[in-house]
């Protein structure tokens, strides 16, 4: 097992020099991936890279294991025609997708125990996808000149951990020179931890359960994981806010799961009216895709997300709003979005090739929408009731409607029991 360096050796030769040393003198051997495409690396780079101990590397060039032509070919194209193009932007995309390809493979080959990337908004970009295409778990660390903003291009629904570099990666020098040693060491650290695990005895581990949960149905997913944990399952929660939808999809796509308990589906509501917390129009596809059992509520419907209360547009000001903390503003969903999300709904459901339940919570979606409360409304709920039974009507998705709201933990034990019920059949 090994470290993969992965990165543009034609401009990072200097820097890569140096952290292979590191990485090299932690324990671990280092195979290094060049994904640089507008030049080869360049000779005597490493004659500039102080050592740890302030003493030239001593590198003439830096030969890669894994050559930008092989990478590029594994991404569709030769080197020599991305470099005659001239198109940054396209070999860009071609490195990425070559470089995905060959660290995934490395990886089913058992090469790979973590991956380090230093790099620019290109260089980022790059590494960004090969990490994508290892799974949860294995280490993967970037260091980026990107890593201080909006990194969600970087991170996706992947593990990455992110170290801003502060000083842009070009040379090791007093800033850089900490920054890229605690990288080393981290990824050396990582590696071994990873190696140790993969080395232990199977635990018998119990099949896995995904269950979405925002703070407004909190009780309910909290209820209902208990009686799933009963049952035998370890239940991973994901809290419903955008991201936390979206890297729900993600798992369930790569087969981690036995059932998904989707009692949250707020994220629908805000990708159809607008708001910050969407999950993507993929949202409730990826467990009826893959045939895995699903039993889905409409948790929190009832809302969407903005963040303070002045953030929120200004086509929304009239619009019942509830300051749900400093940081977040609720706005109540009409009965015409309500509508408009249960057809979203039951239509996803409806395609499913799994076996699916829908629970409808006639008494309230979320712990503000019960009789009472600031977004108690049953003609906005009843459309998006009548919506998604109609929706569903006449198709294989089991409905069970009760008279309670979502919270009442009876609700959700008995989703949770269904839940059971699906897999337990599929099992059989």
């Amino acid at each position: 097992m090994a470290v993969l360096l992965l990165g543009t050796l034609d401009t990072k030769g200097v820097e890569y020099s140096y952290v292979r040393d590191l990485v090299t003198a932690a324990g671990q051997e280092v195979v290094l991936l060049d994904a640089g495409v507008m030049a080869d690396p360049a000779p005597g780079a490493g004659d500039q890279a102080p050592g740890a101990a302030g003493a030239a590397t001593g590198v003439a060039g830096l030969a890669p294991d894994i050559g930008a032509a092989d990478v590029a070919e594994a991404g569709g194209a030769s080197l020599d025609r991305l470099r005659s193009d001239g198109d940054r932007g396209a070999a860009l995309r071609v490195m990425a997708a070559g470089a995905a390809k060959l660290v995934r493979e490395l990886w089913e080959r058992g090469r790979v125990s973590g991956v380090l990337a230093l790099g620019g908004s290109g260089g980022s970009s790059i590494a960004a996808a090969a990490m994508a295409a290892l799974p949860v778990g294995v280490p993967k660390l970037l260091v980026s000149t990107m890593a201080s903003g909006d990194v969600t291009p970087y991170v996706g629904q992947r593990d990455v951990t992110l170290m801003y570099s502060v000083v842009d990666i070009s040379g090791v020098n007093a800033i850089s020179r900490p920054i890229l040693g605690n990288a080393a060491a981290a990824i050396a650290a990582m590696a071994t931890a990873y190696d140790e695990r993969r080395n232990e005895a199977p635990r018998g581990d119990r099949p896995l359960v995904a269950a979405t949960m925002f703070g407004v149905t909190t009780p309910a997913v909290n209820a209902a994981r208990g009686r799933l944990e009963e049952l035998g399952y370890e239940v991973l929660v994901f809290h419903a806010t955008g991201s936390g939808g979206r890297a729900m999809e993600a798992l369930v796509r790569d087969g981690y799961f036995a059932g998904v308990l989707d009692l949250t589906t707020t994220e629908l509501a805000d990708e159809l009216v607008g708001g910050v917390l969407s999950a993507g129009p993929e949202r409730l596809t990826a467990a009826g895709a893959a045939g895995v059992p699903q039993v889905v509520s409409l948790g929190a419907v009832d809302m969407v997300n903005f963040g303070p209360m002045e953030t929120v547009p200004e086509r929304f000001g009239r619009r019942r709003l509830l300051v749900h903390n400093p940081t977040v503003t609720l706005m109540r969903t009409t009965a015409e979005e309500c509508a408009a999300i249960g057809r979203e709904i039951g239509t996803k459901l409806r395609a499913a090739t799994g076996p699916v339940a829908l629970f409808v919570p006639r008494g309230g979606v979320s712990a503000v929408d019960v009789e009472g409360a600031p977004f108690h409304d049953p003609e906005a709920d009843a459309a998006c009731f009548a919506a998604v039974l109609e929706s569903v009507a006449g198709g294989d998705v089991q409905v069970v409607e009760s008279e309670d709201d979502i919270n009442q933990p009876r609700f959700a034990v008995a989703a949770a029991d269904r839940l059971h019920e699906l897999i337990q059949k599929g099992v059989a």
